[in-house]
């Protein structure tokens, strides 16, 4: 073959784009012009997971990947997580080594095929670093056979106080194939990983789209579940999931008793993209550690657009930052207790304006302070996350 030319490598990943630009800008969720522009955005974060986890992923050459961060949200990603993703080969011998670092939590779990637009994965195995052997250096080492359906095993670092937490290190290798070179490149290899890239970039996206309608939305508005296992989970961790909608005028008080039978509590609200919002530079989730408790050992939070104490923020404002609609989810993780209905939250939807007269104990905040909080999480994300 020439030496000058195009191979058309790429036509089926332009392709792909075309088509899940269409499926973006004709969610059917769309109302405003912010929407569409927020569609857009998250179609960067599904062309840029596509590519990385088509071309970064080697199965002969494992490594723990990070797909899902502040660029790149997907599936209702937790503000306070960083997520690690490996490809599987059954029946090869993984060796898994890390430094804990100080999260609140730190998880494990292989998971059996994918998540698609009509089934969820199937955890194969699950469980934290409170079954590993981790030495007073804080190192740890596993090994782990890969058993027949696995595919992928995903690590979960949680972090409950984002200004004292830091993360750990972590790796993994395979010993038959360590010390060997890569595989050469080759069309044939190119050509292949373009076309998982533009399956990988449709298939999200109807996945996504698809995945609330199981859970979410099956609830009725402006409610929360009980606590209960989350889809797919760990067997120490719970979750409570719903979706709102608010008139502007209105607010949503999510009231959920502390838990202190747990390493990690947190409530998160999300868009109809089924992701993350703007978690950098608004507050759209706290944990236990970033939230008020009231004197009865409840924790108060406030679901609105407006400023909810006559104007002014308050220390357990959630911002829904211009999303009339979406969805939410509270998550305890690291239990040492199951949950029970009394430790779920309940929901009131009242006026803005009535939220003083309701919580005697809202902490109302200074523009200032709450600049500090912003600036605060900005430095947080920048320090625990590497996109």
């Amino acid at each position: 073959m020439s030496s000058s030319g195009s191979l058309g490598l790429t036509q089926v990943l332009q392709d792909a784009i075309a088509e899940a630009e269409e499926l973006v800008a004709n969610a059917p969720f769309i109302r405003t012009e912010a929407d569409r522009l927020e569609g857009y955005d998250y179609l960067s974060g599904r062309i840029r997971m596509a590519m990385q986890m088509a071309f970064d992923h080697d199965l002969d050459r494992p490594l723990l990947i990070n797909p899902t961060h502040q660029f790149s949200r997907q599936g209702l990603d937790n503000p306070d997580a960083i997520y690690f993703n490996a490809y599987l080969r059954e029946g090869v011998e993984y060796v898994v080594r890390g430094r804990r670092g100080s999260s609140a939590d730190l998880s494990f779990q292989v998971m059996g095929g994918a998540y698609s637009a009509t089934s969820a994965a199937t955890s194969l195995m699950a469980f934290d670093d409170r079954e590993l052997d981790v030495a007073d250096d804080g190192t740890f080492q596993f090994t782990y056979v890969a058993e027949p359906g696995a595919k992928t095993l995903i690590v979960r670092e949680v972090f409950n106080d984002w200004d004292t937490e830091e993360r750990g290190l972590l790796t993994i290798e395979r010993a038959d194939t360590l010390g060997k070179p890569a595989r050469d490149l080759t069309e044939d290899l190119l050509r292949k990983k373009y076309e998982v890239a533009a399956r990988s970039l449709v298939g999200s996206i109807h996945t996504w789209f698809a995945f609330p309608q199981f859970f979410q939305y099956k609830e009725p508005v402006n409610t929360l579940t009980v606590p209960q296992s989350t889809p797919g989970g760990l067997a120490s961790q719970r979750s409570s999931i719903g979706h709102y909608a608010l008139a502007e005028d209105e607010a949503m008080i999510v009231s959920v008793p502390r838990c202190d039978d747990c390493a990690y509590q947190a409530i998160q609200i999300g868009s109809d993209w089924y992701a993350s919002t703007d978690y950098e530079t608004h507050q759209t989730s706290l944990t236990k550690a970033q939230a008020d408790t009231d004197p009865d050992g409840v924790m108060r939070f406030v679901v609105s657009e407006r400023p909810p104490a006559d104007g002014a923020p308050i220390a357990n404002w959630l911002e829904t930052t211009g999303h009339r609609t979406g969805s939410m989810m509270l998550r305890w993780q690291r239990l040492e207790r199951d949950l029970s209905a009394a430790d779920g939250p309940t929901i009131q939807v009242v006026k803005v304006t009535d939220v003083p007269d309701l919580l005697p104990h809202l902490t109302p905040l200074t523009t200032e302070e709450y600049a500090a909080r912003i600036a605060a999480r900005q430095r947080s994300v920048s320090r625990r996350m590497i996109s």
